[in-house]
């Protein structure tokens, strides 16, 4: 089992952290008072392995429970309890700037000077400074690449590459683009097979309209260029830690001309051995009110 203490000093990026770790399968615990440790390692190890990465978070947050934590680390040595401590540290000046512009007070000067809380904040973590087997200093990190450090550090093996979801949503314009889209990408301007009377009974799912839409050499342009600016943006998205795309593609109400270019570029994306889904949002809206352009 892999046992983590994090802590650090307050803002300099604990919350981030704690997310990397549980992206990276651990099982966290945020501001649990060290008191409690002994009992919380002790049900983990009794899982059999079921639970075998924790990371929790323990800082001056916990107020006086903090000056337990000594106590408790050395139960869990007494124990045989193997566990590491990550601790997070930065500048002076930019621990200041950063409280400024969360506009956060200090847990240790809630009435007072930011900067009188960060030095308080540093006696009282020195000696957990001291006894951490992983020291961090976050003034110069970018968010990437403090997530970098911390699957260095933490990460197993496979588990290093950034995975990105992509889903591809089709949707009608005339019920809203979809707030969650990454990237919109409007296709009414290709013809509409809504105005065919063979065709309108119809949706993107099914042969008569996807050959009819696909066929254009508008679409067979715009799906080339397409793939090709996916191709450029997706590797380049899991470069800087991106996890899920969505990729929209509407026309005017959901069903027919999205529809067929969202399972082409499915098609696609799938060949090309990236885990991905199809959604169509807005399929049967029109269906189910009874008419309207689609």
């Amino acid at each position: 089992m892999r046992f983590v203490i994090l802590t650090g000093l307050s803002g300099a990026g604990k919350t981030q952290t704690i997310r990397n770790l549980e992206d990276l399968g651990f099982f966290c615990v945020d501001n649990l008072p060290p008191t409690v440790i002994p009992k919380f390692a002790e049900a983990c190890y009794q899982t059999n392995g079921n639970i075998d990465k924790i990371a929790l978070v323990i800082d001056i947050r916990g107020g006086k429970f903090f000056d337990d934590l000594f106590e408790s680390l050395t139960f869990l040595k007494e124990q045989g309890y193997m566990y590491e401590i990550l601790f997070l540290e930065a500048s002076d000046e930019v621990l200041v700037k950063r409280y400024k512009e969360s506009r956060r007070k200090h847990p240790l000067a809630p009435e007072g000077r930011v900067l009188n809380g960060i030095a308080t904040e540093r006696k009282k973590l020195k000696d957990v400074r001291e006894r951490a087997d992983h020291i961090i200093n976050t003034t110069k990190l970018s968010a990437r690449e403090l997530t970098e450090e911390i699957n260095n550090i933490y990460a197993e093996e496979g588990q290093m590459e950034t995975k990105l979801m992509i889903t591809v949503l089709s949707f009608g314009f005339k019920y809203g683009i979809p707030v969650d889209s990454d990237l919109v990408f409007d296709v009414r301007f290709l013809p509409n097979p809504y105005y065919i009377p063979e065709l309108k009974q119809y949706s993107g799912n099914e042969k008569p309209v996807r050959d009819y839409v696909l066929d254009f050499e508008g679409t067979i342009v715009f799906i080339e260029k397409l793939q090709d600016m996916l191709e450029f943006l997706i590797p380049n998205y899991k470069k800087e830690g991106k996890r899920q795309l969505i990729v929209s593609i509407g026309c005017t109400g959901g069903r027919h001309r999205s529809v067929a270019i969202a399972n082409k570029i499915y098609e696609i994306l799938e060949q090309s051995g990236y885990s991905v889904n199809i959604d169509h949002r807005d399929i049967y809206e029109d269906v189910n009110r009874g008419g309207g352009k689609l």
